[in-house]
C-alpha cells in the first residue's frame, strides 16, 4: 500500500525570455497569458524547519484553458528562508504519475535550471513550448536539493499527488520513482497559458470555493463546473483556501482575503472578472463577526481595489448555513443583512444569487437536502454544480 501523507506574497520575480522554441510546437497564440490553474498558498506545513531537501514532488493540478505555451508560478510565500529549486518539469498527466510521452519540458528562469526564491515571494518560469489541452492533467514537478525552512501549501487539493525522498526524479517521464502519494499542493501556485482563451475569471472564496466534500480527484468543485461550461473559451483559477475569512488569518487558512487579493488575484494571467464569494467563516467560525457593516467594509475594498485594475467584480450571496454545528438566529440575521447589500447596494458589476440556488424553498434558511453534503454548510457535488449553473455566463 502506497503511503499517504501531508508535505508538502509576495513580489513575484517575473525572471527571463522564452526559453528555446520550435514552430513544429505550433504558433504562438494570438492572445496574451491566461491563468488555467491555481491554488492560493495558505501555510506552512507545520514541522518542517528545514524543509524537504531531497524531495521531488510531482503536483497533478487540472487545466481550464488550453494553449501552446506554458508557465509556472512557484511559492515560497510562508517560508522564513530561501528556497532553492534545483529542477522543476512540467508535463502533460497519463495515468498517476507517469507522463505522457514527449511532453516532458524542464523550466527555466532566466535560463537557467536553478532558481532561488526568497523568504515570502514567488518566482515565474520563462515560457516554455508546450501543447497544454483544456480540461486536462497536468504534472509540475519540483526537486529541492538542499534545506530550505517552512514549506509553503495549499491543504485541501482533492487531487493525489505523488513525491519521493529520493532525489531528482523531476524529469522521469515513467513516474516510477514516486511511490508515495499526498493530498496537498506544494510550491506550486498557478500555471498560465497562450492560447485562445479571451482572459482569466478568479474565484476568490473560502472552503465552499475550494471545494470541500467534492469527489475527490474529479474536479467538480464549482469552479472547475463553471470552466466546464466555458469550454476554454476563458481560463478560471481557483482562488478559494478553506477556512479563509474576510477579516482575520488564520494559521492553516491563510491570510485574510483582502490581504491576499494582490498576490491571489490581480498578478494572475489577464483577470476580466472576479467572482467573490467570502464572509460565512468570520460570520460562523469564532470570533464571530456579528456586525455586517464590519463585512460590508471588507467586500467593498475587494471591489475598488479590483476595480483599479479594470476588473470586473461578481458578488456572490452567502449560502445557507441552518443545521451547522455553530448556528443561531444571531449569526443568521448577519448573513442575511450580507446578503441583501450584496443584491442591492450596486457596487459590483453583477451579482450571482447562490442562497438563491441551493436554498430549500420550504426551509430557506437551510441547503436542500438534495445539494448538501450532509454537514448542512458545504455543498456535495450536485450542489457545486447547481452553484455553477447559477453564474450567468454574459456577466463574465
Amino acid at each position: 500500500m502506497k503511503r499517504i501523507l501531508t508535505l508538502s506574497t509576495a513580489a513575484v520575480l517575473t525572471l527571463g525570455a522564452v526559453t528555446a522554441s520550435s514552430s513544429a510546437e505550433g504558433d504562438l497564440a494570438a492572445h496574451g497569458w491566461v491563468g488555467t490553474w491555481a491554488a492560493s498558498p495558505a501555510a506552512a506545513v507545520a514541522n518542517t524547519p528545514q524543509g524537504y531537501p531531497n524531495y521531488s514532488i510531482r503536483n497533478v493540478v487540472h487545466t481550464s484553458a488550453g494553449g501552446n505555451q506554458a508557465r509556472v508560478r512557484l511559492s515560497n510565500t510562508f517560508g522564513t528562508a530561501p528556497l532553492t529549486f534545483g529542477h522543476v518539469t512540467l508535463a502533460v498527466a497519463d495515468t498517476g504519475p507517469r507522463a505522457a510521452g514527449g511532453t516532458m519540458r524542464t523550466l527555466t528562469f532566466g535560463g537557467q535550471s536553478t532558481v532561488v526564491v526568497p523568504a515570502g515571494a514567488e518566482v515565474l518560469s520563462d515560457p516554455a513550448w508546450l501543447r497544454v489541452p483544456a480540461d486536462a492533467d497536468l504534472l509540475v514537478t519540483t526537486y529541492v536539493p538542499t534545506p530550505s525552512g517552512p514549506v509553503t501549501y495549499h491543504p485541501l487539493a482533492q487531487q493525489t499527488s505523488f513525491f519521493t525522498r529520493a532525489g531528482d526524479f523531476a524529469a522521469e517521464e515513467s513516474g516510477a520513482s514516486f511511490t508515495e502519494q499526498t493530498a496537498v499542493w506544494h510550491y506550486v501556485s498557478e500555471v498560465d497559458v497562450r492560447g485562445p482563451a479571451r482572459g482569466t475569471v478568479v474565484t476568490l472564496g473560502d472552503s465552499i470555493t475550494d471545494g470541500a466534500h467534492s469527489t475527490p480527484g474529479a474536479n467538480r468543485r464549482w469552479p472547475d463546473r463553471l470552466s466546464d461550461r466555458l469550454h476554454g473559451r476563458l481560463g478560471v483559477l481557483n482562488a478559494g483556501i478553506s477556512g479563509n475569512r474576510l477579516l482575520l488569518d488564520g494559521a492553516a487558512s491563510g491570510r485574510n482575503a483582502l490581504a491576499r487579493l494582490a498576490d491571489d488575484v490581480l498578478t494572475s494571467g489577464d483577470v476580466r472578472t472576479l467572482i467573490v464569494l467570502e464572509g460565512i467563516n468570520d460570520i460562523q467560525q469564532n470570533p464571530h463577526q456579528t456586525d455586517p457593516a464590519m463585512i460590508v467594509s471588507a467586500l467593498r475594498q475587494i471591489v475598488a481595489q479590483a476595480k483599479t485594475q479594470g476588473i470586473r467584480v461578481i458578488g456572490g450571496t452567502l449560502t445557507p448555513f441552518k443545521g451547522w454545528k455553530i448556528y443561531d438566529p444571531t449569526l443568521e440575521k448577519t448573513r442575511q443583512a450580507v446578503n441583501a447589500f450584496i443584491r442591492t447596494s450596486g457596487i459590483c458589476d453583477g451579482v450571482v444569487d447562490f442562497d438563491a440556488a441551493v436554498r430549500d424553498p420550504a426551509d430557506p434558511l437551510a441547503m436542500l437536502p438534495a445539494y448538501d453534503s450532509g454537514d448542512h454548510l458545504h455543498p456535495n457535488d450536485a450542489g457545486y454544480q447547481r452553484m455553477a449553473d447559477a453564474v450567468p455566463l454574459t456577466l463574465l
